[in-house]
Formats: C-alpha cells, sequence, structure tokens
C-alpha cells in the first residue's frame, strides 16, 4: 500500500535527519541518499516502511505487510552436508581415550562408554557389541575462534581437539566410581573451510544420539570456574561422580544424589520409547 501523510522536518547535522510523522512516530534516520530520498528499515504497526522520500513538505511511504517467509533461510543442499559430516564422523575409527599420540587439528567427538558400571550398564552392553551409542558428544575449537582471531594456519598447528580428549579422561581417573579404561572415543577434524561446521556438527550429533552426558546429566564438559566464584554448586555428574578436586570446592545447594540419579532411569525409560 502507498499513502501520504503530512510531517515537519529539521535538520540538526549533515547526517541527522529527525522527521515528526504525524500520527505515526519520531523517527531518526541516520542515511540519506541524494539529500532527498532516504532509505531504511521501521515497523510501524503491523507493517514495515521500507523508504520514504521528502517533497515540497510532504513525506511519501512506500510500506510492505510483514512475511516471516522472506526472513527463513532453508537449504537442501545444507541438511545433505550435515548429513554427510554425520556419516563421515561415524566412519572414523575408534580409539583409546585419550589417544595414543599427540596430534594437530580441531573438530569434533565423541565419547564412548563399554563398562559395567549399574547406572550406564545398558550404554556398556550396547557398546561392547557396537559403537553406537555416545555417552558425550563435545566439540574443540581453536583459541580466538568465537572473537574470529585465528586463521586456517593458526587452526591447522592447533592441539585443542587432542588437548579437550585428555582433558576428559583426567576428569574420569579422577573420579571414584568410574575406570578410564571403559571409555574409547572417535573424532574428526575439521579444518580450512569446514572448521565453520564445527558448532553446526556437534549439535546435530547431540540431537541425533541424545548423549546422557550432554542431556540429562550434564557438567562432564565444565571447568574450573576459579577462585571466587565457588559458591556456585556441582554440576549433577560431579554429584554423581565425586573426585574432581576443584568441584570439590563448589559450595552452593545440590540436589541429593538420589534425586540425579532418579534422572537417569527418566533418561533411559524416554530412549526406550522412541
Amino acid at each position: 500500500m502507498c499513502g501520504k501523510v503530512s510531517c515537519r522536518w529539521h535538520k540538526f547535522e549533515s547526517w541527522v535527519w529527525i522527521v515528526s510523522v504525524w500520527r505515526t512516530a519520531e523517527i531518526t534516520v541516520i542515511r540519506m541518499k541524494n539529500g532527498l530520498e532516504i532509505s531504511c528499515s521501521l515497523t510501524l504497526g503491523s507493517v514495515t516502511l521500507l523508504y520514504w522520500k521528502l517533497k515540497d513538505g510532504v513525506i511519501v511511504v512506500m510500506v510492505k505487510e510483514f512475511n516471516r517467509e522472506e526472513h527463513v533461510y532453508k537449504s537442501d543442499a545444507f541438511e545433505e552436508i550435515i548429513k554427510d559430516t554425520i556419516r563421515f564422523f561415524n566412519g572414523t575409527p575408534v580409539v583409546d581415550l585419550p589417544t595414543s599420540e599427540q596430534f594437530f587439528g580441531t573438530g569434533v567427538y565423541a565419547i564412548y562408554y563399554i563398562g559395567q558400571y549399574e547406572l550406564y550398564a545398558e550404554i556398556g552392553k550396547r557398546n561392547r557389541i557396537e559403537f553406537a551409542q555416545p555417552i558425550y558428544v563435545g566439540k574443540a575449537v581453536p583459541r580466538g575462534w568465537r572473537q574470529a582471531r585465528v586463521t586456517n594456519s593458526d587452526a591447522n598447528k592447533s592441539t585443542e581437539l587432542y588437548t579437550r580428549l585428555k582433558e576428559h579422561s583426567r576428569s574420569i581417573d579422577q573420579v571414584e566410581n568410574l575406570n578410564g579404561n571403559d571409555f574409547t572415543c572417535r573424532f574428526m577434524i575439521l579444518e580450512g573451510a569446514e572448521s565453520n561446521l564445527i558448532g553446526t556438527v556437534e549439535a546435530a550429533l547431540i540431537r541425533y544420539y541424545f548423549p546422557i552426558w550432554n542431556t540429562e546429566i550434564d557438567g562432564f564438559g565444565n571447568h574450573d570456574p576459579g577462585s571466587g566464584r565457588y559458591n556456585q554448586a556441582k554440576s549433577n555428574w560431579d554429584i554423581l561422580h565425586p573426585g574432581r578436586p576443584w568441584a570439590d570446592k563448589c559450595l552452593g545447594e545440590t540436589p541429593p544424589v538420589n534425586k540425579v540419579k532418579e534422572k537417569v532411569a527418566v533418561y533411559f525409560t524416554s530412549k526406550r520409547d522412541k
């Protein structure tokens, strides 16, 4: 729809115009074109203002009804890429946790339990036949990745993936009721342009496998919060698996261990129902 509204306008600085539109709103404009036509986007009620033109003291307004579909990105090709990464991931070798040799790379990993600890016996039994159910899925990105301060060359020289797996192995070795020999892992290195998929692939694997340490029993991947932050509660993982020295310093109120074990039972019941 197109219409005209009366207005008064004032020039305060060369790059800022404040336009008071009759019965509408006060609009601050910071973009001008040829001194007359101004382009911007502004919501007015249920419509979006596309642009207006100042002419002879009258603003001519062009508006368009809001259409959510014009903002939704869809790509069958992208969906196929994610499926392909999961297929590749599931075909990578399963190795010891931690790996026997240090290596360069960042990417995504899964940890598998093969033991007989009562809480996870069902997972262990299944994985002794076939590595089909991760107990945890995670990612390792190069330092500075979140702030876009890393180059592809830096990422290729990073040992973050190896280091992350080693940290997880150390956490397991520190607790009282888990045995490090009962855990293995697989991982996929994503470097170059493919490193942009790290977070997406991790999320896709978590949605697909619903690992218990990512969902019901969270906290396995936590780090020492540091001095002055120990007033927080222990994670559910640390309640079930006491022994990490820094977790023992956390003084916040925590649920009893029986309540956390109930969450494990709920997890396996929901998995069987799917």
